[in-house]
């Protein structure tokens, strides 16, 4: 009996490692210093990466008249371009050729595609917009990750969890972790903090997310639910041993 005792002990112990909890992911220690999210974080807008889908229109006489962006050959009406931004940065565009525009906000963009095309038009006007910018969410439960597109620029921590239906209750509010990637691919993601199990996390849930942030929501450890499904069976399994051995002993 001392020993099933010791051997039960032993397994709740380890109940709290990770060998029970193989499915939690981007974990901290408990001294983790993690990044301070300032209110100008917040309302940084978004710079053009490698890989960005860009879409874009030219216009000419300050938004006058649409331009045809297609070739003369097909007899085709294009308004748009779309456009992959290379691993270089670069964008291949009609008549102007390569540009660069990794780096760039959307409006520091346009405004350098305007200057660009200043010399085929007439006070030219370009918009410009990515559709490939999306978000990874862990909502605090197994299965219910999603990736969603980033359709408006200025969406919130807080939009973007609603967006996969919320924190369950398997989540923890309180440990809600914002990774963002650094503009220097040498040094670690920033990774910031949120508690928005209080109404003080709202300002903290308002923050807009940046294309490719990962929002994590650490799961609720549920050690009675673990020993049911781990360890009981162990202790069953062991406790039927013990019984045979002591029958053995017995004849």
């Amino acid at each position: 009996m001392r020993r099933l005792l010791i051997i039960i002990a032993s397994l709740a112990i380890l109940s709290s490692c990770k060998v029970f909890k193989p499915s939690l992911m981007l974990k901290t220690p408990k001294d983790y210093n993690y990044d301070k999210l300032i209110d100008s974080l917040g309302r940084i807008d978004y710079k053009i990466a490698p890989n960005d889908a860009v879409i874009y229109r030219v216009f000419t006489n300050d938004g006058f008249k649409l331009i045809d962006l297609a070739s003369a050959s097909n007899n085709v009406f294009r308004s748009d371009i779309d456009v992959i931004v290379e691993s270089n940065g670069s964008v291949k565009m009609p008549l102007i050729g390569r540009m660069h525009i990794a780096g760039l906000t959307i409006i520091e963009a346009e405004k350098m595609m305007e200057e660009k095309y200043s010399e085929y038009y007439v006070k030219p006007f370009v918009t410009l917009k990515v559709t490939n910018k999306r978000v990874i969410i862990f909502p605090g439960t197994g299965g219910a990750a999603k990736v969603i597109n980033l359709a408006n620029n200025n969406t919130t921590v807080l939009e973007a969890i609603a967006a996969v239906g919320g924190i369950p209750d398997d989540g923890k509010a309180y440990k809600t972790k914002l990774i963002r990637q650094n503009p220097d691919p040498t040094k670690p993601p920033f990774v910031y903090l949120l508690d928005l199990s209080r109404i003080e996390g709202l300002a903290l849930g308002t923050s807009k997310v940046q294309a490719n942030d990962i929002i994590y929501v650490e799961a609720r450890y549920r050690p009675l639910r673990t020993f049911n499904t781990e360890i009981a069976p162990i202790i069953g399994l062991i406790t039927s041993l013990l019984i045979l051995y002591q029958f053995s002993k017995l004849r």
